[in-house]
């Protein structure tokens, strides 16, 4: 984007440089653990409780290692894949980084 373009923000009624806009929203959607840490795409965590899988009948163990996370569109979600499980949907309340 130029410089020079500007997007109507609703949420105050004016009209604000693109930059700016792309800037709040960056920093709006940061993904942080229990433990404060920032996270991203590709990170490793670690179950900080035992937690039961809806759907799967199944418990992960605390201490249990996630690979490889994904972030959502939601900043208290990640997507993960664990080898019994595929599909897994973490809240971010409930994981540390490794």
């Amino acid at each position: 984007m130029a410089d020079d373009d500007y997007i109507y923000d609703e949420a105050t009624g004016e009209w604000r440089p693109a930059s700016e806009i792309a800037a709040d929203k960056a920093a709006a959607n940061v993904v942080v653990d229990a433990a404060g840490n920032v996270l991203a795409d590709g990170d490793s965590v670690v179950l900080v409780k035992d937690l039961k899988v809806k759907g799967a009948g199944q418990t992960i163990k605390q201490g249990t290692v996630i690979k490889s996370i994904r972030l959502t569109d939601n900043p208290e979600e990640i997507d993960c894949r664990h080898d019994a499980i595929k599909g897994l949907v973490l809240r971010t309340e409930f994981v540390r980084k490794r």
